[in-house]
């Protein structure tokens, strides 16, 4: 009998061969998942949420790579779970809304760079629930310096805060300018944002380590400008421009995004080591993901594939990223789930975890995903949705609900993710066949359950491509029309660094 291969067993045969057998050794005659034992402790756990800044699925040596070195994130997969299917949104603010209020952007999202006041975080659930709360790292979430104490942090090191927009923003990275508290602070002396941030995060885990805490770690890494790190050989006061900052090595990986992912992974492992000096470790769960795919262009190999990232772009080079959870003594050790989830399961997940209740009149379209963490069936997701539109003004450039395997959208394009991941060849629902014609009416209820979900307060028209053969859809007016708002999107983002 044929075996049919899809995404999931591409990416083990191309960058998971002789690269698995270092990171995951057998555990065993069956290679079944190890738990260590760990009394329970009548202390809520502590929880650190690590939140990457364009860092996709691709970036990770846990996750198949061969281009970057990422040793404390390959150990916290080999020590806990790494989930291949998780998907975000296509850019920062979108994903950041998703996460923080487990509600998807259909129903809440109003704009880059902000979040509505009126939201309900998971800062604030754990707050109520007695966790010393902290927000470190990236904010672009609205420039009201109350704001982050609305939304549940008692404490907050944050850049793009109150001096966020286009021309207004700070550097994040070399002589970067945060804010403490709401308090603006310009750094002069060759100081690296990432290491300020750190050094605040850590500081905040040493003050309450004698408490249940939650720190929302959002890295300011790996975004651009591609930049050398404290650790590069040329890292210097006045960082390099242009051309220059986008030099390559001899395979042809940018080499200052290679010291960037390297960074931002010496920062995970600093974490972690903090935690495991003030022996919290066995008592704090730790999730990493990435809030959206690599920046557009950026080549990385996988194995002896070539993938290029596509941030803003509502595809898998998009939306696919890293989530790797690791919670010692609950976590079976080197599990690899191939269960779907996505940015609405973390508000719950942390939640459940905390033993805290979501409130019922949230109305939250996450899914815990905690039993698979302590490595149990749960519940998992059949199907995730995209409500994608960034920028008010711009309308939305995409709607879909997709299946690990299949997508459905908005304007009735299907696509086989495992033949076209880069959906390239749309298919006609009518013609569909077996577990793609299950796939597909599956897809469409879910399109049918969101279809008026949009509150008409923060009504956005619908200005993208259409349905195909009204006019307005299908072939190369709809790619370049999709294109367009893609670049737009990115553009936007780039204007705000």
């Amino acid at each position: 009998m044929n075996r049919r291969y899809d995404r999931r067993d591409f990416l083990k045969l191309a960058g998971l061969g002789a690269l698995g057998a270092s990171l995951f050794p057998r555990v065993g005659k069956s290679d079944a998942p190890v738990f260590h034992t760990l009394e329970k402790s009548a202390r809520r756990p502590n929880i650190v949420l690590i939140l990457a800044d364009d860092l996709g699925y691709e970036c990770i040596g846990a996750d198949g790579c061969t281009s970057y070195k990422t040793p404390a994130l390959d150990g916290l997969a080999a020590h806990g779970v790494r989930f291949d299917q998780c998907h975000v949104q296509p850019l920062c603010t979108p994903t950041r809304t998703q996460v923080m209020t487990g509600i998807y952007n259909v129903r809440n999202y109003t704009d880059f760079g902000e979040l509505a006041a009126k939201n309900v975080t998971f800062g604030n659930l754990l707050k109520d629930a007695g966790y010393a709360t902290c927000m470190a790292g990236k904010w672009q979430l609205g420039t009201d310096v109350a704001l982050p104490k609305k939304f549940g942090f008692d404490e907050h090191c944050l850049w793009q805060h109150t001096r966020a927009g286009a021309g207004k923003t700070a550097s994040r990275y070399l002589n970067p300018g945060l804010e403490i508290n709401g308090v603006p602070k310009d750094y002069t002396h060759r100081e690296y944002g990432p290491d300020i941030i750190s050094d605040y995060a850590l500081d905040f885990i040493q003050r309450k380590k004698d408490q249940p805490f939650f720190l929302y770690y959002t890295l300011m890494l790996t975004h651009a400008p591609f930049q050398p790190t404290p650790d590069s050989a040329d890292y210097s006061a006045k960082p390099p421009q242009g051309k220059a900052a986008m030099q390559t090595r001899p395979d042809g990986i940018i080499q200052h995004f290679a010291d960037m992912v390297a960074y931002t992974d010496k920062l995970v492992g600093k974490l972690l080591a903090k935690l495991s000096e003030l022996k919290l470790r066995e008592h704090t769960l730790v999730l990493f993901l990435g809030d959206n795919g690599t920046q557009h262009g950026v080549l990385t190999m996988m194995g002896e594939r070539k993938f290029i990232g596509g941030k803003g772009a509502p595809t898998d080079a998009g939306m696919h990223v890293p989530l790797i959870v690791s919670w010692p003594g609950r976590t079976p050790v080197g599990k690899v789930s191939h269960d779907l989830v996505d940015s609405t399961d973390l508000l719950p997940t942390v939640c459940e975890a905390a033993g805290v209740t979501v409130p019922a009149e949230l109305k939250i379209d996450g899914r815990s995903f905690l039993p698979q963490i302590r490595g149990e069936q749960g519940q998992p997701r059949d199907w995730y949705y995209c409500w994608y539109a960034p920028q008010k003004t711009q309308g939305i450039i995409a709607e879909f609900a997709a299946t690990r395997d299949f997508k459905l959208s908005r304007t009735g394009d299907f696509f086989d993710l495992n033949k076209d991941s880069e959906e390239k060849n749309p298919l006609a629902v009518t013609a569909l066949t077996g577990e793609a014609a299950v796939a597909a009416k599956l897809l469409q209820g879910v399109l049918d359950k969101y279809k008026d979900a949009r509150p008409a307060a923060i009504a956005i028209p619908f200005l993208g491509p259409k349905k195909r053969g009204d006019g307005r859809g299908g072939g190369r007016k709809k790619k370049a029309t999709t294109a367009k708002a893609i670049e737009r999107a990115n553009r936007c983002d780039e204007e705000w660094v």
